[in-house]
C-alpha cells in the first residue's frame, strides 16, 4: 500500500512555512491522539510526516525523491519490542505535553506478578560494537560471556541424585506462608511466597552437593549471534532463554545492545546511506563523470553540466536493506563544488575574460 503525501497528512500546502507545519502538527497530533479516543495509525503516520518536514534537509530530500529520499521503507511495527530487528523511533511532542501520556500508552510495563517473575531465571544484558559495513550487510559475532547455567551434577533440581523432592514442612507445600499483621483497623492476613521453597511448595530430602542446593553453576558460556543487514545503531536483539538460569525455572533472556561504530565516509538516515564528493568549478560547469564511493564498491556516476553545489543525486538500491521487507534504500550523494583559492596570472585573466563577456553568454 503506498504512503501517504506528508504534506496532504499534515494538512498543509508543499510551500507552508515552518511555523504553519508545527502548528498543523500540534493539531492533528491533539485530535488523534490514542489517549483521547483517536486512531493510533493516523497518530503514527502524522508524527513521522512531522519529523520529516520540519527538518529542512530532509524535507528538500522529500520534495526531490519522494519517500525514498528520506529512508522510508514503508513496512514495519516501530512497536515491536525486543524481537531480533526492532529499532527505535522518537516522537516530537514539542510542548504538547503528549510525551508522557504517550509512553503511558506504549508503555509496557507489565502485570506480571511476583511470584511469576520469580519463577524464571534472571535476565542479561549484553552490548556488542559492529562496523558501519556489518550493520549494512549483517554479520555473526561470539559473545562470551560468565552466567550461571544449570548445575550438571543435580540438572537443575537442587537434589542430589538418588534422593527425591518432599513436601515443604514451612508452608505445608501451598507455596505461600500466611502472616498477620494487628492493625487499629484489626487484624490483617498477608500471604507471600515462602522463603524456604521458594513457592514451589517442595524441598529436597537431600540438597545437592555441587550446587548446595542452588540447582545453578557460574560458567563460562559462548553464544554464537547473528546480527541481521540493515540493523541500525541502538536497536536490541533478543535471545529467549539465554540468560541466568534458575532451580527448577526455564532461563532467563538475553538482551543484546547493538553499538555501530561510525564511518569516516558514509552516515545514515534510516534506510539512506548519505555521503559528499568533491567536483572543480569547471567540472560542474562542463559536467563529468565520477567515482562514487558505496558500500558495495565504487559506481561511476554522470555529473551534468551546470550542476551546484550542494545538489544532491540518487543512486537506487544502494543504501540499507530493509529489515521487515525486501530491497534497499537509495544512496543519497550530494556535489560539493570546490571554488580554487590559488589561481596563475594566466587562470586569473582567463576568468576575467569569461566575467566580461556579454550577459546572454554567461553560464553563471
Amino acid at each position: 500500500m503506498a504512503k501517504a503525501d506528508y504534506y496532504d497528512v499534515l494538512g498543509v500546502s508543499r510551500d507552508a512555512s515552518p511555523d504553519e507545519i508545527k502548528k498543523a502538527f500540534r493539531r492533528a497530533a491533539v485530535e488523534h491522539h490514542p489517549d483521547r479516543g483517536g486512531d493510533e495509525a493516523k497518530f503514527k503516520e502524522i508524527n513521522e510526516a512531522y519529523e520529516v518536514l520540519k527538518d529542512a534537509d530532509k524535507r528538500r530530500r522529500y520534495d526531490q525523491f519522494g519517500h525514498a529520499g528520506v529512508g522510508g521503507s514503508g513496512g514495519g511495527n516501530p512497536f515491536g519490542g525486543f524481537g531480533g530487528s526492532a529499532q527505535n523511533i522518537n516522537f516530537d511532542f514539542g510542548d504538547l505535553g503528549l510525551g508522557d501520556i504517550f509512553n503511558s500508552f506504549f508503555g509496557g510495563g507489565g502485570g506480571q506478578s511476583q511470584q511469576a517473575r520469580q519463577a524464571r531465571g534472571r535476565d542479561v544484558e549484553a552490548t556488542v560494537e559492529i562496523s558501519f559495513t556489518e550493520a549494512i550487510f549483517g554479520t555473526d559475532v561470539e559473545l562470551s560471556l560468565n552466567l550461571n547455567d544449570r548445575c550438571e551434577h543435580c540438572k537443575g533440581t537442587t537434589v542430589e541424585p538418588g534422593y527425591e523432592l518432599k513436601t515443604c514442612d514451612r508452608c505445608q507445600g501451598s507455596g505461600q506462608v500466611v502472616s498477620v499483621t494487628r492493625t487499629i483497623f484489626g487484624n490483617i492476613q498477608q500471604a507471600t511466597i515462602c522463603p524456604k521453597c521458594h513457592g514451589s511448595g517442595k524441598v529436597p530430602q537431600q540438597i545437592c552437593s555441587v550446587c548446595h542446593g542452588k540447582g545453578t553453576q557460574s560458567k563460562r558460556q559462548t553464544i554464537d549471534l547473528k546480527i541481521p543487514a540493515g540493523i541500525d545503531d541502538g536497536a536490541t536483539i533478543r535471545l529467549r532463554e539465554h540468560g541466568e538460569a534458575i532451580a527448577n525455572g526455564p532461563k532467563g533472556d538475553l538482551y543484546v545492545n547493538i553499538r555501530v561504530k561510525p564511518d569516516k565516509k558514509f552516515t545514515r538516515e534510516g534506510d539512506l546511506i548519505l555521503s559528499e564528493e568533491h567536483v572543480n568549478m569547471v567540472e560542474a560547469a562542463l559536467g563529468t563523470e565520477i567515482d562514487v564511493a558505496t558500500v558495495d564498491g565504487p559506481v561511476r556516476m554522470k555529473i551534468p553540466a551546470g550542476t551546484q553545489s550542494g545538489s544532491d543525486f540518487k543512486l537506487s538500491n544502494r543504501g540499507v536493506p530493509h529489515l521487515k521487507s525486501s530491497g534497499r534504500g537509495p544512496h543519497i550523494v550530494t556535489i560539493i563544488v570546490d571554488t580554487p583559492t590559488k589561481l596563475s596570472k594566466q587562470q586569473q585573466e582567463i576568468l576575467r575574460a569569461f566575467n566580461n563577456e556579454p550577459k546572454k553568454h554567461k553560464l553563471f
